[in-house]
């Protein structure tokens, strides 16, 4: 009967066994924080789902591409022992492009989401030269110059503000909704138009336009400079190319595009749908300063961190001040962290996430702080505790804050929490029972 009391002593207080159980309980954790990473993602696709919605009713995100002359002619083709003719396209591209526009956002709301959205009026202007067929074994007499036309792609027609004008070699055409060729774009507008003898055909045309978030162009010109301004502070310039001049402030943005032909991976002439010219599309994204939803999925992601330290701490007041700490208790404390993620999502979408994680992390810090004390009934402890909680979310927002050296100070921090730990646990003896230091290295 002694021999039995002895080993369920041991149980209860066993150091290496507690340690092994608190470490089970952070495994335990990691279910529920998994889940609140998959709630998270969950209210990220409803944002979508509400930017989809609103964007398919105002104009999806935008690209334009254009202009793009086009000369039908005529090819035979032979089928079957007879001729057939084919009606086939030349394409030719501006040997100058210049575009130049203002961008001027707004924000939609549905409940609690926010959506970025847009008008635009752009202007293009430029020359072609004059449409050379030398390069190609096309008969003058099937050429059918009297068929040319100029084309605009414009990806959301929906967006189209007001009735568009080309003006072309000093005459105006109006432009007719669709085109006559699908070989390089699929969506957009297009007017005939009559060719004159000079050797430069002069182009000038305005489009006002709806469109969300994303505006983006083709660099079709032998030489294409697009200047774009607009008030908002938090552009993202993507696609293949980046502005060769930019200027962001407070005032908004001011960016300048110079690309040439050597630049892209198509001619400035071809036949047929051969390129592909998408691939050479760039523009800018009007992005919210901060994705809440990023940010906090980020802030999950160290669940198991916070999780594993705060644990350390309690195991640490346990050996230290001779209390023992029930794994009920350990339990509570690890929920509460898991709350702060939820606390942190929730809030977020109402007030920002900046303000969502002072008031969700002082929130969680006071809680499990009061609990300590209650639990502890020593001061000195409760404050250290308190403490460490402290600069672990103070960690932690500065993790989030810096993206580039995220991964740099997350190591650091967890280098210097892996020495305090062997420090700290440097005179436990781990066959001891919880409060029994090792006689050995006492200074």
């Amino acid at each position: 009967m002694y021999k039995s009391n002895n080993y369920r002593n041991w149980i209860r207080e066993s150091i290496t066994l507690k340690f092994v159980i608190v470490a089970f309980l952070v495994l335990i954790l990691l279910i529920p924080a998994s889940m609140i990473k998959s709630i998270i993602r969950e209210r990220e696709e409803t944002r979508n789902s509400v930017i989809f919605e609103i964007s398919s009713k105002w104009a999806n995100d935008q690209t334009i591409v254009g202009p793009i002359l086009t000369i039908p002619y005529i090819e035979h083709q032979n089928r079957q022992g007879e001729t057939f003719p084919v009606k086939k396209f030349a394409h030719f591209l501006p040997n100058e492009l210049t575009i130049i526009g203002d961008l001027n956002p707004e924000i939609r709301y549905r409940g609690i989401y926010e959506v970025i959205v847009y008008n635009s009026v752009i202007n293009f202007s430029g020359f072609f030269d004059k449409p050379d067929f030398s390069n190609w074994k096309i008969n003058s007499e099937s050429i059918l110059f009297d068929e040319t036309f100029i084309s605009f792609g414009i990806s959301d027609m929906r967006g189209i503000n007001k009735p568009i004008l080309i003006n072309f070699d000093n005459n105006q055409y109006e432009v007719n909704s669709g085109i006559p060729s699908d070989d390089i774009l699929i969506t957009g507008i297009s007017s005939n138009i009559i060719l004159s003898e000079t050797d430069k055909h002069h182009f000038d045309v305005t489009i006002d336009f709806n469109g969300s978030e994303v505006l983006s162009f083709v660099p079709l010109g032998k030489s294409t400079n697009v200047k774009l301004k607009s008030n908002w502070k938090t552009p993202s310039f993507d696609g293949a190319f980046l502005p060769d001049k930019r200027e962001v402030g407070t005032n908004g943005f001011d960016a300048e595009w110079l690309i040439l032909e050597l630049n892209r991976n198509f001619p400035q002439k071809w036949l047929g749908n051969v390129y592909n010219i998408n691939n050479s599309k760039f523009g800018v994204k009007l992005i919210f300063p901060v994705d809440i939803y990023q940010k906090a999925y980020r802030a999950a992601k160290y669940a198991i961190m916070f999780l594993a330290l705060t644990f350390l701490v309690f195991f640490f007041s346990e050996v230290i001040i001779k209390f023992k700490i029930h794994p009920i208790q350990y339990l509570l404390v690890g929920i509460a962290l898991c709350v702060f993620y939820t606390l942190l999502t929730s809030l977020a979408e109402q007030v920002g996430f900046k303000y969502a994680y002072i008031i969700a992390s002082l929130a969680t810090i006071t809680l499990i702080t009061l609990y300590a004390a209650s639990i502890l009934k020593n001061k000195k402890m409760t404050a250290f505790i308190a403490s460490a909680l402290i600069i672990l979310y103070l960690f932690l927002f500065t993790i989030l804050q810096l993206q580039d050296y995220s991964l740099l100070m997350g190591s650091i921090g967890l280098f210097v929490v892996v020495a305090i730990t062997m420090y700290l646990s440097r005179k436990i003896d781990w066959y001891g029972t919880i409060g029994k230091i090792s006689s050995n290295n006492q200074d």
